[in-house]
Formats: structure tokens, sequence, C-alpha cells
């Protein structure tokens, strides 16, 4: 790590404000690595604990609604439970990682079970591969940077790491606190990549609800707290120089009432929002996720992003399921999503077939043989079902729901075949299938990968006999002798069981 460096120390403390703000001013002694320091590629995330979206554009936030002007922004939503719960403690490690629960194994706030020796946070990875690189790190939630309550989600190998304590009553005064130390380090010093945590609006979304005007004026408050430390980075002497992306993102929604944890849209709803080069201001995505955050602040200070979940916010989207977003109708048959979310279609993409040739008569319209649909409209279907675990699909995926589809009565099964194009190949080669899958199994289903080759039989090249819940599949085809093409179909079939969903189909 950095302290081998001359004039470098790391400062891990839990004091008062005024400590420490004296800390970061003289943690580095003028001339030493501040004057050394060459690099111009830098990062700062700002975590704004529990912050719902919709509520941060009613409320008087001009710095936010700036950085949103200037650049990107972008919605997501969460797992849930039994992956884990929608808290801090996923959350937040969900952001630093760049890697799902299912990986960083933190499932709530015990933090039981947490694996960041094999994940560690994007700071602490920036620290292994460059350790010549300032990292800092400054929150008031003390697991986020203490060894308190089960943290800290960012290593001792951080240079610097500031913490304060929090509670109902301390946000507040403490979150000011927070930002005028981080505002010192950041016009005063030179980090390369910086995390600031402020938690003041979560305690107004569990005191008065996400609906209540406290919360707006929360939101208020902690966006005065991003101005001043947005004003602190554009105030450093060498910032007409230097190359900033900036990121604003959130670990978990809130309901109107208050409270998260649990599966609804409001508490899993999250966003990032992002402002730096190559990012079009005022753009607006669908297909980001949280693990993204950490991609993207490791790829500005060139480190690897593998094998992070994640990917940086300029790796460009191919899927052509995604182009189907302007085309998604609302609700037919189903009750449980509202009216206004538009967010399925069974027409496929250009160069895709279904074949529902097999398909009984009936049944729920939405789910009539495989179909293409988010996560806000698919998984509101049917709550706690685990369709809130198909985390690795983005944006619009394809589904095949027999569970759903049997909510209205029907004649015969469902047994639905989704048909990729012919993709040209060279016999004699080895081609790799990769996808994002989602399945949930029960005994009476079936879930096939088929391949064809000039047109033949399909044959069966993987077949789903148990859960494959949110995993990124990866499949060897042996393309034969004389081969020019390749199709690949996924045929489910069940009555009444559960799902499959397939995402980002490439032939590599």
């Amino acid at each position: 790590m950095s302290t081998a460096l001359p004039g470098r120390r790391v400062i891990a403390v839990t004091a008062s404000a005024a400590a420490l703000i004296a800390a970061s001013a003289l943690a580095t002694p003028a001339g030493a690595a501040d004057a050394a320091a060459a690099n111009t590629d830098k990062v700062l995330v700002i975590g704004i604990d529990g912050a719902v979206l919709d509520r941060v554009k009613a409320a008087n936030a001009p710095h936010l609604k700036g950085l949103m002007a200037q650049g990107l922004t972008a919605r997501s939503t969460l797992y849930a439970n039994p992956m884990a719960a929608t808290s801090s403690g996923p959350g937040w490690s969900t952001i630093a990682t760049g890697v799902w629960p299912d990986k960083h194994g933190v499932k709530d706030n015990s933090f039981s079970g947490k694996n960041y020796a094999a994940h560690p946070d994007f700071l602490t990875r920036i620290e292994n591969a460059k350790p010549e690189l300032n990292t800092y790190a400054a929150a008031d939630w003390e697991p986020v940077t203490s060894t308190d309550a089960g943290g800290p989600i960012f290593s001792a190998k951080v240079d610097k790491r500031l913490s304060l304590k929090g509670d109902r009553d301390g946000y507040g005064s403490e979150d000011p606190k927070i930002a005028a130390a981080a505002a010192a380090e950041l016009q005063g010093h030179n980090p390369d990549a910086a995390f600031v945590y402020l938690g003041e609006i979560d305690i107004a979304g569990h005191s008065y609800g996400a609906a209540s005007q406290q919360y707006l004026d929360a939101i208020g408050r902690v966006d005065k707290l991003i101005g001043q430390v947005l004003t602190a980075v554009q105030n450093r002497p060498a910032y007409a120089q230097e190359n900033w992306k900036i990121l604003v993102t959130t670990d978990h929604g809130h309901t109107n009432s208050g409270g998260h944890g649990g599966s609804t849209i409001q508490e899993r709803g999250t966003f990032v929002i992002a402002k730096g080069a190559g990012i079009a201001a005022g753009s607006v995505r669908d297909d980001v996720k949280l693990v993204d955050v950490a991609a993207t602040a490791l790829a500005q200070v060139g480190v690897s992003t593998a094998p992070l979940d994640g990917v940086p916010l300029n790796a460009p989207d191919s899927d052509p399921f995604d182009t189907l977003r302007p085309n998604l109708q609302a609700r037919v048959d189903e009750t449980g999503i509202p009216a206004g979310t538009k967010g399925f279609t069974r027409t496929p993409p250009a160069g895709w077939s279904v074949d529902n040739s097999r398909m009984g008569t009936g049944g729920v319209t939405e789910w009539a043989g495989w179909a293409f649909a988010t996560d806000e409209f698919w998984s509101q279907a049917q709550r706690d079902q685990w369709r809130e675990l198909n985390v690795r699909s983005r944006d619009v995926f394809a589904v095949a729901d027999s569970d759903e589809w049997d909510d209205k009565s029907h004649t015969g099964g469902f047994d639905s075949t989704l048909i990729t194009p012919k993709w040209a190949v060279t016999g004699g080669t080895t081609r790799n299938l990769t996808f994002q899958t989602h399945y949930r199994h029960e005994a009476g289903q079936s879930a096939q990968v088929l391949v064809s080759y000039n047109g033949a039989a399909p044959t069966v090249v993987k077949s789903y006999t148990a859960d494959a819940v949110a995993r990124a599949e990866s499949l060897n085809l042996q393309v034969p002798a004389g081969a020019t093409d390749v199709q690949v179909r996924f045929r489910y079939s069940g009555d009444n069981n559960w799902y499959w969903t397939v995402d980002n189909v490439r032939l590599g």
C-alpha cells in the first residue's frame, strides 16, 4: 500500500470535526507526495444514503440537478431477499466492490458473511494496482470507513479514511463536518480517487417518509454540502489540467411512509448521476447498475475492472433487446403492475423470432410465450418469488414465465422457443456463446439451449435441471466441419411452474 511512499500517512480516525479537518490538512507535508503526483485522471464518488431520485428532482437541489444537466442520470433497481435486504450494508458494499451480494457476501447490516478479501472496495483495488495513487474516504456511517459495526467497507489500505459516528439525531450535524473535511482534502491535497458519504437524507426518510416535506428539506441541505465538495474540486490549482469524473449514487430507496429493507420497487430504487469526459450532457440511460460505479471509478484511473460484475459507464451497449424499449407497452392482464409502467412487448428485435407453435391458448397476455420486459415491470408482476434477484440482466431482457401466464385460464401448456439470428461461423473452430440467465426450477418444467448449424435439426447443448440464479453463462460450441452459420434456440416449457430469463446473448 501507499504508506511506503515518502511523505504519505494513513489516517483512520473517529473523532471530532475539528480533529478530522486538522488531520486532513496536516496528513501530507507540503512538497511531498502531493507535489510528486502527476496523475491527471481523477474520480470522486459521492454517496447519499437513502435518496429517491424523483424526490431529488422535486427538491431544491441545484447542485444535483446541475450534475444531471451536465451529465448522465440513470435509474436502477436493487435485488431483494434472499439475495440481500435493501439496506445500507449490502447497498454500500455493492457500490464499493462492484459485485453483487452473492459475491461480496453482505446480506444485511450485520455484515455476517462479508467477503471483502476476495472482493475488495474500489479504493483498495486502486491501492493494490497503483500504490502511487492517493486514495481517500470519508463517512459518518461507521461501517463505511471504521472497524465498528461490521466494517470497514473501505479497507485499511486506503491512504486516508475519515470516520464520524452518525446516529438518528446526529447526521444533521455530522454531515457538514464530513463535507468540510472532504472539501479541505480535495482542494488542498491531491487525491486521485475519493469516496464521500453523507447520511442525513436516509434519516429523514425513516423519520418522516420519502413523501414528506422534511425529506425534501434534507435533500436540500445535503445538496448544499455536495455543492461545497464540488466547489472544492473546481478550486483546485490544477483543475483546468485535470480530468475529473464525478459520480453520485445511493444505496437504496425509501417508501413514501418511510423505511426500506423490503422488495417494493420504491425500496429497490437507486440511481447513478455522472459527469465527466465521454458522458453526454443531459443524457438518460436505463442499462446502468450500482455495480458500475466501482467499475467506472477504476477505469477512470486506469485500473482493470476484472472480475467485477460492473462495467464502466463508457462501455458500449449493443444488446439487441435494449432496442425494444421505445416499443414497450403497459399492462394488459396483470393487476399488480402500476398502470402507467410501460415495460413489456412480445415483439422480438430485428433478426430474432419466437416460435409459439407449441403454446397453449389463453393465459395472461403479457407472458403468452417468450416476452421482453424490464425489471421494473416483470418483478412487480409478483413480488418475493426471486424475480428481484435478476440483477445481472440489464434494461430489457427476454423472459418466459409459465407461473404468471397460468394466472388466467388457458388450454394446453406453456412451450415457447426464442430463436436468435443466424450467425456466421467457420467450420472446425470453437465459438463461445455467452448470456446472462436467471432460472428458477421446479419439477415438470424444461429449459434447454439448442444450436443448429446450416439449418440442420437443433441439438441440445445445455439443459437446466436446478436453479441458476442471476448467473453469467458461457458455453463452448464446437463448430462442425463445413458449417457456415449457427442459430441458437432457448426453449422453455412448463405449466404453472417458474420462469427463465435470458439477456445479452453473444457469440464470441
